[in-house]
C-alpha cells in the first residue's frame, strides 16, 4: 500500500484494479483526535466496515483504543462491522454519547 495526502484528506491506495473508494466521516471527539473531519480510503473490493475501521485506526490510532465497539453508519444507516462496503459509500464513525441531567424538572 502507498499513502499520500490528497486535498488535505488522507488517502490510502490499494494496489490493483479491484478497489473501492469510501469516505470516512469523523465526528465530535473522533474529529478532534484525528485533526480532520473526513478521510478517503481506497480499500480492496469486498472490504467491510471492519476493514475501513481498521485502516482508519491504523492511520489515526488516537481516535479510539477499541475499534470493535464503534457505532458505525454507512450512508446514514447504522450497520454491523461485517457489512460489505460498496464503491462510493460514506462510513460515519459515531462516538459514544453520555451525559444528561440527573435532576428532575
Amino acid at each position: 500500500m502507498d499513502s499520500g495526502d490528497v486535498w488535505g484528506k488522507r488517502q490510502i491506495s490499494w494496489v490493483g484494479s479491484d478497489a473501492l473508494l469510501v469516505r470516512v466521516r469523523l465526528f465530535a471527539s473522533y474529529k478532534e483526535k484525528a485533526g480532520r473531519s473526513d478521510i478517503e480510503l481506497s480499500l480492496r473490493d469486498g472490504a467491510t466496515v471492519r476493514d475501513a475501521v481498521r485502516e482508519t485506526l491504523r492511520l489515526y490510532p488516537a481516535v479510539t483504543q477499541d475499534g470493535s465497539r464503534l457505532m458505525i453508519a454507512v450512508n446514514q444507516e447504522y450497520q454491523a462491522h461485517d457489512y460489505a462496503l460498496s464503491d462510493g459509500d460514506e462510513v460515519a464513525l459515531i462516538p459514544p454519547v453520555s451525559g444528561g441531567c440527573s435532576g428532575t424538572f
